[in-house]
């Protein structure tokens, strides 16, 4: 291959942004300068679920996950000198994806950018929220309307801007097997699809086709990975040549972004997911027909806490490296006629494809939410005993665990800690915008908005017209609630115990055991306060219990403080469990533990998970915490037993 036929690299990102606006535009520029080719916008909770930085579910959570984005003066600092014409941006947004590009196209204008050539991706997936991350709104059959409404809107006025980014990535990161992770992401696909066909002229609906975009995950069995890639090219193909009779193959191509497996990085040892995270990369880009259009790589430390810039100056050097100091864009595709790669091909499509056929007999992806959400995770337990068992190695976890002390984790703790003062500036920034924008102005373009809604127009116009007339986040989305309800997904937990008891015949005797001693079975409330959607780990620990005997709740995410507490006294809870993986765990905990004292619920013991530093961690012990578990603690039985004797009645005693 000669020079001039070389492949030009994929975008270059880092998920980023943090604390501020402010902080959020150095660290993109910073960013830029070192050689990354396209942003990748990371928001916080609230921003991604709807709320203003001063509402009652934010606190704690400002700043933590991603940058606040209250208003347009927000993005217009989040973009300060950074000419969004020439940039290609994606933005991780989904419940809130037509506000945030609305905000987006306000700020583009005010630049003097053509709208017309503005270039990026909103993920805007809100099946795989109700599957896996959470941090949706509305109900479905809304919510794909608005999904709709962002993809008509970009192809009149936006046409290279991605409206939707199918995202598999976090069905991997709840269980998901590789079948299920092509079948759940396609048919989530064809529910979009085909709510956009009746809205364009037959004539353009392929080219509208070739908007949709896909952002996967790429775990540790890169060969799989590969593979699992090179099929979804295949099938996506298919069904948009057999299901929608689009004969350009221009459009039928499988356009996608990645973010490698995040799932699989190690509190332990946590130097080692260097390497993870390098042979993750190797799946998405060694082969040329199914490689990435954009890739960007989480960071070493993601495991214990918030990367410093460093740290993602690292990822994004591992990049650079693989795409201009190395030959692989010189070669064709390496694995064209492999036989061992087209059988396991030929395998993938054939599992997806059977369960696509499952998905579509029950009515396609938005009428199988809660099968799907049930099958992740049974998936997700299924991975969890095969590493538990020591089936499934992971080095410097289950085999190998004894290791020197890692220098890169230096004074500092190897991570990046945001000051809970972000949070009360953030609030003071918000009053201050609200006391000096136009009232009326705000009356009005909210008034649209319920019009638009309420006559199931396309919200993208009014939403433009109230970011430039002042009307925050909250605002805009306490609109859309009105307007189409909100909504609790399933958990994927059932109340009856299932047949995966193997194993746990000593725990079962001791739950019994225990329960009688109480007179009643053991109640274990298993809560998660706050706005973090991340549910795997509840859910797992829900499950396990379950399957150990105990008598469960878990009502699934975003709770306040004050319903847990409402909760253990309804349920008279034995022992209360929290999980917070948002890095919000001080202050939503020590609410808790007050309502609790409170409420004369002293006696309840109660247990903490998440990502948690060291520090915190006796922080937690220190506010009346009995047990903190982290990433490390991945032996639910061992966790079961602590959870057996903090509720023996004869340890309460003691």
């Amino acid at each position: 291959m000669t020079q001039s036929q070389k492949d030009r690299p994929w975008l270059i990102r880092t998920y980023a942004g943090h604390s501020t606006a402010q902080a959020s535009n150095a660290l993109y520029r910073s960013n830029l300068a070192k050689g990354q080719t396209g942003l990748s916008v990371a928001f916080d909770l609230p921003t991604q679920t709807g709320y203003d930085s001063d509402h009652t579910l934010a606190r704690g959570e400002v700043g933590k996950v991603g940058v606040p984005i209250c208003h347009l003066g927000d993005m217009r600092v989040l973009f300060d000198q950074i000419p969004l014409e020439q940039m290609n941006t994606s933005m991780t947004i989904n419940a809130t994806a037509p506000w945030l590009l609305a905000l987006y196209i306000a700020v583009a204008e005010e630049q003097g950018a053509d709208v017309s050539k503005l270039q990026g991706t909103v993920q805007n997936d809100l099946i795989k929220e109700y599957l896996s991350r959470g941090t949706y709104v509305c109900p479905p059959k809304p919510s794909l309307k608005m999904i709709a409404d962002v993809a008509e809107y970009c192809y009149a006025n936006v046409p290279k801007w991605n409206p939707m980014n199918v995202c598999s990535y976090h069905l991997q990161e709840a269980g998901a097997t590789p079948e299920q992770e092509l079948a759940y992401a396609l048919a989530t696909a064809i529910a979009v699809l085909d709510e956009l066909r009746p809205r364009v002229p037959v004539e353009d609906f392929p080219a509208l086709c070739g908007r949709i975009s896909f952002f996967v995950n790429a775990g540790i069995r890169f060969v799989t990975e590969m593979c699992k890639m090179r099929a979804f090219v295949d099938l996506w193909d298919e069904i948009l040549q057999q299901r929608y009779g689009v004969e350009n193959p221009k459009f039928r191509r499988f356009r996608y972004g990645v973010q490698v497996n995040s799932l699989g990085l190690t509190e332990q040892q946590p130097e080692n997911n260097v390497y993870r995270i390098l042979i993750e990369m190797l799946a998405v880009t060694l082969s040329k027909k199914a490689r990435a259009r954009a890739v960007q790589l989480p960071a070493w430390n993601e495991a214990l806490g918030l990367p410093r810039p460093w740290d993602q100056q690292w990822s994004m050097r591992m990049q650079q490296i693989l795409a201009y100091e190395t030959d692989l864009l010189e070669y064709g595709d390496l694995f064209d006629g492999n036989p061992a790669v087209d059988a396991k091909v030929e395998e993938l499509k054939k599992g997806a494809r059977a369960e696509l056929a499952n998905l579509d007999s029950m009515g396609g992806a938005v009428a199988s939410i809660e099968y799907m959400k049930s099958r992740l995770v049974d998936s997700n337990a299924d991975r969890l005993n095969r590493i538990e068992r020591n089936e499934t190695v992971v080095v410097g976890v289950n085999k190998w665990v004894e290791g020197e002390p890692s220098p890169l984790q230096t004074e500092d703790g190897g991570i990046m800690v945001v000051d809970p003062a972000v949070e009360h500036e953030q609030i003071d920034r918000l009053n201050a915008w609200r006391a000096d924008r136009d009232d009326a102005a705000v009356i009005a373009a909210l008034a649209a908005l319920r019009e638009a809604a309420q006559n199931g127009k396309n919200m993208m116009e009014p939403s433009i017209a109230a970011a430039k007339a002042g009307v925050t986040t909250g605002e805009w989305a306490e609109e859309m609630r009105k307007a189409y309800g909100t909504y609790r997904g399933p958990t994927g937990v059932s109340g009856s115990v299932s047949n995966k008891t193997e194993g746990l015949e000593e725990l079962r005797a001791a739950v019994d055991a225990v329960s009688d001693s109480l007179g009643r079975r053991l109640k274990f409330l298993v809560g998660k306060p706050g706005l973090d959607g991340h549910s795997n780990g509840a859910e797992q620990i829900a499950f396990r219990a379950r399957d150990c005997g105990m008598d469960i709740t878990y009502d699934g995410i975003r709770l306040t403080p004050e319903e847990i507490v409402a909760a253990a006294i309804e349920d008279d809870a034995h022992v209360v469990g929290l999980s917070i993986l948002s890095g919000s765990h001080l202050p939503l905990v020590q609410d808790v533990m007050t309502r609790m004292a409170e409420a004369g619920l002293t006696q309840i013991p109660v247990v903490v998970g998440g990502i948690i530093p060291d520090e915190d961690a006796e922080r937690l012990r220190q506010m009346g915490v009995a047990k903190v578990y982290t990433p490390k603690n991945f032996e639910l039985n061992a966790i079961m037993g602590d959870i057996v004797t903090l509720a023996d009645p004869q340890n309460i005693a003691a």
